[in-house]
């Protein structure tokens, strides 16, 4: 990955201790493995965030901030994969997820109303939470995996492709 262009769109440690918001978790914001950019921090903190946004909870920031903590992966990226799951993409995300639910579960799936309202998911939520929950987790698990093996693979194509490039120049050089 472009260690680069991630540093530089981050935030920097300092300017967040700064923040008064964020003075109670001053002791965590200085800890360095948090905001460390390699293959194994950057691959963990796609799984943790990626996990994170694709299940049907409330806070999800703090859910991706403590799992960044306990992976000691990198923070900021981590929360702000999250967004995945933005007030646009939530719907479609969910509606996949419960459908994946419910042909997990073997239960016929509801069709999404012509109009979604808030009454009829109300009305509806006792049949639907539970293929939506299993179905968010099961999509969960599999798209966190299959990120930080991808980000790792990637990384790793970058390091080795970068090492060709500079020893082809090497070469040149010498002739």
């Amino acid at each position: 990955m472009p260690r680069r262009l991630l540093q530089r769109y981050m935030p920097r440690p300092e300017t967040l201790k700064r923040q008064k918001s964020l003075r109670f978790m001053h002791h965590l914001l200085g800890d360095p493995s948090l905001w460390m950019l390699s293959r194994r921090s950057v691959g963990n903190a796609f799984m943790v965030g990626l996990f994170v946004a694709l299940l049907p909870i409330p806070l999800q920031m703090v859910v991706a901030a403590f799992g960044a903590w306990l992976l000691r992966c990198n923070l900021p990226l981590s929360v702000s994969l999250v967004w995945l799951t933005n007030p646009l993409t939530m719907p479609v995300i969910f509606y996949f997820n419960y459908r994946i639910g419910a042909w997990l579960l073997d239960t016929p799936a509801r069709h999404m109303p012509d109009r979604l309202s808030t009454a009829w998911i109300a009305e509806k939520m006792a049949d639907i939470l539970p293929a939506l929950l299993v179905g968010s987790v099961v999509v969960a698990i599999i798209v966190g995996l299959l990120s930080n093996l991808t980000i790792r693979l990637i990384w790793r194509w970058q390091v080795a492709r970068s090492w060709r490039r500079r020893a082809r120049r090497r070469r040149q050089r010498k002739a």
